[in-house]
């Protein structure tokens, strides 16, 4: 993502200067690429000033809209809030990510993505404006500088506004990407710098607009039920009494769920509590969790595929002075977005417009042209603000059922998931079963490394070239390399797909299983060699600088050596730690945690994480306490199960988050770098998890071997 080449063109508009900007994908591109130019972001200087950017990426509370403008406003010497945002239409050409080549926000590679391509930007523009004063002035463009959105010439005091400056900038010939000159990191005035988000003052006043919003003429509502058995298909209904609610307008059936369209939500509710709805539950009315994870005890002594294997691991194994093992368990999740899923369609003979937020555009707008069957150019996705995305928004299921609904509706219909359809028909983060085995030497130390996972491979579906030789880098990231020196290792992978329930990225992908998997081993290991665990991990780490130095750095602003929590009463109270490298980010984590009575609470985690260069510290930090507080969530109480086809929870009552009076105390600090940059949104999520089931094992002496920690304290 540092490498790729850039293409810029700038083009006259409306008397201001249009720049726009081409990255080449991950469908890598050759020189030929120049002749048959798109470009994938546009920055517009307007005659009057403003400066528009067309964002290629979404926000969904990541603070993208504020750290990507940050990039440009840093090279083209401008303030922050002088930079004025507008989604990007749907085109994978235009808007292409180039970490994953296609348009899509998601896997924490947005600023990785964007680091260097949208600073080149910045930098094309300033050189164009201030080669046009220069030629204004007829003085040497060294002569002139940029600052705050004018160009100075210094030895004369005279100074343009970049607005007065921008149709004659769009006529000079734009700079060979090799002559462009950005900044050095102590030249930043921006980057690096907390700064205050620009889309907070429009979700303090209500102008934010997310898919929940959309308010068009003419507009109906629906609720929706999907047959409760995944599999499962609508047997019969009675319509009668739904319509003779006050503003229910219509009935919709389709194969596997009823829809009930009214003037607003509360009617469509009601409307749909009367419809008496009947279901075939198929294949899977006896499916539980039971089974599924049988089925998956099996499968994982089946062939497997082989990600790793390097310095005989078996031959390694066989001469270990001890050999450890264990089984491990992480369960379906659910996203749980405080948006519940939603999407606004109106289809037309000849046209179909779809309303909604969305990670990915084109895919949703593919989605909506096969099921509307109509080209896909008679499509439109309007984009909005995300309530939540954690990969739940990376799938187009919600759009492809909303416009099913609105095929049979003449007037445009925001189709709205309850919390409960929201959860029980949620596309889940995989069940993993996982075995870990071990040889050590007689002083405990690792001599050979074996770690087996069986489970879902969401991106073998979500992106079938990925998936080569058995396995997808995604599913294995986190065990494929650890950030422990192994003399011997080996990786193995069972792909097993659930019987139609349906699995997808969630916060953290794969390092949210595989982190935890290897971080809780490495502490056992530490326990039966009686070793401390912080000691344990830095004698392997010793050819991993960074994760050695975030370690070290977590451990000494927690305290690592000092007075260990103490309990109250029959509290128990215990520190665990862990160490990672995913995302391009080296994270440490040091949980304080009490229980008492099984209960749990967690009251203190100190992070310490190097990702390079860091945009706006303040986003950094706001991610690992979202990531911490979603963590500790899906640890101590994540689990969807399955009975009778069915899953058995529905709302925050039986699925449990954190609130805000048992959020713990966080602490975040941050490496400084000039390393490339790495991805925030998701790192958090897997180091908590393992720091926390540590720490418990620590308070009670139980380990944690099956997820969520509450049901595994019940158990005992």
């Amino acid at each position: 993502m540092t490498d790729r080449r850039l293409f810029l063109k700038a083009v006259a508009a409306g008397g201001g200067l249009l720049l726009q900007v081409a990255i080449p994908g991950a469908r890598a591109r050759d020189s030929a690429a120049a002749a048959a130019w798109e470009a994938s972001a546009v920055l517009r200087i307007a005659g009057d000033g403003k400066v528009t950017m067309t964002m290629p990426y979404v926000e969904m509370g990541q603070g993208t809209y504020t750290s990507i403008p940050m990039l440009i406003a840093e090279e083209l010497e401008l303030d922050l809030k002088d930079v004025i945002l507008e989604h990007a239409p749907a085109d994978d050409k235009r808007y292409v990510n180039p970490a994953l080549g296609f348009q899509v926000t998601g896997g924490s590679t947005t600023i990785r993505a964007a680091w260097l391509p949208m600073r080149q930007a910045g930098a094309a523009a300033r050189m164009l404006l201030v080669q046009a004063a220069a030629a204004q002035w007829q003085v040497d463009p060294s002569a002139c500088r940029a600052q705050q959105g004018t160009v100075i010439h210094a030895a004369s005091g005279r100074r343009l506004r970049y607005g007065e400056l921008a149709a004659a900038a769009a006529a000079l010939p734009l700079p060979a990407p090799e002559a462009i000159v950005l900044k050095q990191p102590g030249e930043f005035r921006l980057i690096g710098k907390a700064a205050r988000r620009l889309d907070t003052p429009g979700k303090l006043n209500g102008s934010a607009q997310y898919g929940m919003d959309v308010r068009l003429p003419g507009l109906k509502v629906a609720a929706l039920a999907i047959s409760p058995a995944h599999g499962g298909r609508l047997a019969g209904l009675d319509e009668a009494a739904a319509l003779k609610v006050p503003g229910v307008r219509q009935v919709v059936r389709l194969d596997d769920c009823a829809a009930v369209v009214a003037d607003n939500y509360g009617a469509a509710q009601k409307g749909l509590a009367l419809l008496a709805l009947r279901w075939d539950d198929g294949p899977n009315a006896k499916l539980s969790t039971v089974d599924i994870v049988a089925d998956m005890a099996r499968a994982a002594k089946q062939a497997s595929a082989k990600v790793r294997s390097e310095g005989a691991p078996e031959q390694a194994l066989a001469g270990a002075s001890r050999v450890l093992e264990a089984t491990y368990e992480l369960p379906f999740l659910a996203h749980a977005a405080m948006e519940p899923m939603n999407c606004t369609v109106h289809v037309q003979a000849d046209r179909c417009e779809v309303w909604t937020g969305t990670q990915v555009l084109t895919r949703a707008r593919a989605a909506a042209a096969r099921v509307a069957g109509l080209p896909e150019d008679k499509v439109i996705v309007h984009n909005f603000l995300l309530g939540g995305g954690f990969g739940r928004r990376l799938e187009t299921d919600g759009v492809e059922r909303a416009v099913r609904i609105a095929r049979e509706v003449k007037h445009p219909v925001k189709v709205i998931w309850s919390r409960e359809e929201d959860i029980q028909h949620d596309m889940y983060r995989p069940y993993f079963y996982d075995t870990v085995r071990a040889g050590v030497d007689e002083q405990g130390m690792p001599v050979a490394w074996f770690h087996h996972l069986t489970g879902s491979s969401v991106l073998g579906r979500f992106l079938p070239p990925a998936f080569n030789n058995g396995f997808d880098p995604e599913t294995v990231d986190g065990a494929e390399a650890p950030p422990y020196s192994f003399q011997a290792i080996r990786v193995d992978y069972t792909r097993h797909e659930p019987p139609h329930i349906p699995t997808a990225f969630w916060r953290g992908v794969g390092p949210t299983h595989n982190v935890f998997v290897v971080e809780s081993f490495i502490d056992e290991l530490a326990a039966a060699a009686k070793a401390d665990p912080l000691a344990y991990r830095l004698a392997m780490l010793g050819q991993n600088p960074r994760a050695e130095a975030v370690l070290k750095l977590a451990a000494q602003k927690a305290g690592w050596q000092g007075p260990r929590p103490a309990g109250a009463g029959k509290a128990m109270a215990g520190r665990g730690l862990s160490v990672q490298f995913a995302f391009g980010t080296y994270m440490a984590m040091v949980v304080d945690a009490r229980v008492e009575d099984g209960e749990v609470r967690v009251s203190r985690v100190v992070c310490a994480l190097d990702c390079g260069v860091v945009v706006n510290p303040d986003t950094v930090r706001a991610q690992v306490e979202s990531a911490v507080v979603f963590g500790i969530s899906g640890a101590l109480w994540g689990d969807i199960t399955f009975s009778n086809g069915r899953v058995e929870q529905s709302n925050f009552h039986d699925y449990r988050v954190l609130r805000m009076h048992e959020t713990p105390v966080i602490e975040t600090h941050i490496v400084a770098s000039n390393e490339a940059p790495g991805g925030m949104g998701e790192p958090g999520t897997s180091a908590l998890m393992p720091a926390l089931a540590n720490a418990i094992f620590a308070a009670t002496g139980k380990r944690i071997r099956k997820l969520p920690i509450a049901t595994a304290l019940q158990a005992t």
